[in-house]
């Protein structure tokens, strides 16, 4: 008698795989594999609108590398493949489960983040709300009516940290840093930073005559057509600094001046939308940037600049009664961060929503640095030149 029935014979034949079942291993290998590799080592991403113009095109493929600054550990881990936060060929069907969370935790990278990386980073504003079909900037809208007026007011679709929408922008700023801006040129503790050569400024071009060819402007991307003239022969268009010193050598061309908006004028808007400081997109601070295990005393100056990050990012019940602010219902009076944080601002400076309008990018919300472009598609171009041959396999700087 056998008593060892259970165990398989060794000269048992084995089972042939059908057609089938190879086909499904092989699709559950492929989908585990790619997503492995897409979380924690390289992902693709494209470039939707022209804020990093003219660095980053709109209609251009890359890839982001998670191994640089080490990969986040993902947050809501229950979610549909190679799906962000809705499902294909849908508009509202969550492609996540929130049911599960995580604490953030990153594996260790190759380095720290620097000054002038382009990064990819979560949504930092966090909550969007639904407004005649469009996505609309939550915190937008409860600076000018109220947070309990726009939450009674909206559907509101708070997504996880991980599930909000992709931006890439170029890092200003690291934790500790003081940062400001003066007529458009910003300041890294005491020192400019002037924009790089393939960034986009508001320049003053004033021509000696307009008696001259329009299509020499082509080169340089400058329609005059759609510019409607501030002075006689002048005019505003976006240019980078190395285009405004080309257009300084042509003969028809009087002045290119740097066209920032003025100090104290066209206030609001902007971080922290603090009637008590007069800022604009081109003017404003100076500003230190929180990092993990920085003290801040708080006060009427500091906690609007650094009351969203207290209250919505390291998750703490802010209030203030009779003039005395509280967190967790304690008395503060100052207060020491959790996390890193950085200024994240767009190369085309007046295109671009960023870190002047929402603030400081925490830790948390970073995905990945952007390495080259593998692919870009001109959609307005005709059909032999819709691919940027000179733009495969560009690094990004």
């Amino acid at each position: 008698m056998n008593y060892k029935f259970w165990q398989r014979k060794k000269d048992a034949p084995k089972k042939k795989k059908t057609k089938t079942r190879e086909w499904v291993d092989a699709i559950v290998f492929a989908v585990v594999a790619a997503t492995i590799i897409r979380v924690f080592f390289i992902e693709a991403y494209t470039i939707p609108s022209g804020s990093m113009e003219r660095s980053l095109l709109i209609g251009d493929f890359l890839f982001v590398s998670k191994v640089n600054y080490g990969a986040r550990i993902p947050m809501t881990p229950v979610a549909f493949p190679f799906a962000h936060h809705t499902m294909p060929l849908t508009t509202s069907t969550k492609a996540y489960w929130d049911g599960v969370q995580w604490k953030y935790h990153r594996l260790p990278g190759l380095s720290k983040i620097k000054r002038n990386d382009v990064v990819v980073f979560n949504f930092p504003e966090g909550d969007t709300v639904a407004v005649e079909n469009q996505a609309e900037s939550y915190y937008a809208l409860e600076r000018s009516m109220g947070r309990q007026q726009v939450r009674s007011t909206f559907t509101i679709i708070d997504r996880p940290v991980d599930k909000r929408e992709n931006f890439i922008k170029r890092c200003i700023g690291i934790p500790g840093d003081v940062i400001s801006m003066s007529n458009g040129i910003a300041n890294v503790n005491g020192k400019n930073e002037p924009l790089k050569n393939t960034g986009m400024m508001p320049y003053r071009i004033e021509f000696k005559t307009m008696d001259f060819n329009y299509a020499v402007l082509d080169e340089f991307n400058l329609n005059l057509g759609g510019a409607p003239a501030v002075a006689t022969n002048t005019y505003i268009l976006d240019a980078s600094p190395e285009i405004a010193e080309k257009l300084k050598t042509f003969d028809f061309v009087k002045t290119v001046t740097l066209s920032p908006d003025p100090a104290g004028a066209v206030p609001g808007g902007v971080f922290p939308n603090d009637p008590n400081r007069v800022w604009n997109r081109d003017n404003f601070g100076p500003i230190k940037i929180p990092s993990k295990g920085w003290t801040v005393k708080i006060d009427s100056n500091t906690m609007p600049l650094y009351y969203r990050a207290i209250r919505t990012y390291e998750g703490n019940k802010v209030e203030q009664k009779a003039g005395v602010w509280y967190i967790n219902d304690k008395v503060a009076t100052t207060y020491t961060f959790k996390m890193d944080y950085y200024w994240m601002m767009g190369d085309n400076r007046h295109n671009s929503a960023d870190s002047r309008y929402w603030g400081f990018v925490p830790e948390d919300h970073i995905v990945g640095k952007a390495l080259f472009v593998w692919m870009s598609w001109d959609s307005t171009a005709s059909f032999l030149h819709k691919i940027r041959w000179s733009r495969l396999f560009m690094g990004i700087h």
